[in-house]
């Protein structure tokens, strides 16, 4: 169940908060129309965690128009991903942000602490593939999750995998990440003892296709236990990962 949502039925429970009030605070308008974007306001009542800006196509103004709603309303952290540098830039001027350039990611407000079940692991088949899996990793930090960052550790060099065991025994979760062939989702899959999400990326010469080839071998990995987002989408594997790592019982 929702946190958020939990303190406010502990609060009719305890007597802090009236069903009057309690009431008003779950009838707060689900969004706020500001023309060009409706910003939604219950995202995080609904699935636990609060909207995602995707920078990509909005212009700084529209995002900061966003963040205010955001801010207005109580969210202390936004992920903001897929941000330009030219439109980080402008953004800085009327919001404090702190931008990562190599995965493309800012975040506005503090970094929370880590309340997840375990370790989100994170692995790369090479260097190249970082840009990807920052933008995985930082995603799984924003929404409270103890992250290891595991790179370069491709089948090209299977020892270098080998060597990092305990760690990958020890993970809540793990996202494998590469391109080329994408052989080493399915390496850490047939390893490991947790879910893997698996993140296909553009890296790789001609017969790669721009990822195409990585997404097809991991959607045909033989070891179980192994899903897989969509051709770089570092963010999609992160928001995964970290609703696995938060997953709790639900009420009778």
């Amino acid at each position: 169940m929702n946190k958020e949502i939990r303190q406010v039925l502990e609060g009719v429970r305890q007597g802090e908060i009236s069903v009057e009030q309690a009431m008003l605070q779950m009838k707060t308008a689900p969004f706020e129309d500001i023309g060009f974007a409706k910003v939604d306001l219950h995202r995080k009542a609904r699935q636990g965690t609060a909207e995602v800006i995707y920078g990509a196509g909005k212009t700084p103004q529209q995002m900061a128009g966003i963040l205010d709603v955001m801010k207005k309303n109580g969210q202390e952290t936004v992920l903001i991903t897929r941000l330009s540098p030219e439109s980080a830039q402008e953004l800085a001027k009327s919001h404090e942000l702190s931008y990562h350039a190599d995965a493309r990611v800012a975040i506005v407000g503090p970094m929370p602490e880590p309340y997840g079940l375990g370790t989100i692991l994170v692995a790369t088949g090479g260097t190249s593939d970082i840009p990807v899996a920052e933008e995985a990793a930082l995603t799984a930090q924003v929404l409270g999750n103890k992250v290891m960052r595991l790179y370069d550790v491709g089948v090209a060099g299977i020892h270098r995998t080998l060597a990092h065991l305990e760690d990958i025994m020890e993970a809540s979760v793990i996202i494998a990440i590469a391109g080329m062939e994408g052989a080493l989702a399915s390496v850490i899959g047939g390893l490991a003892d947790c879910p893997v999400i698996a993140v296909p990326t553009s890296v790789g010469y001609g017969a790669s296709f721009h990822g195409l080839t990585a997404l097809l071998s991991m959607l045909n990995s033989c070891a179980s236990g192994v899903s897989v987002v969509n051709i770089d989408n570092g963010f999609g594997a992160g928001y995964l990962a970290s609703m696995i790592n938060h997953m709790e019982k639900k009420g009778e």
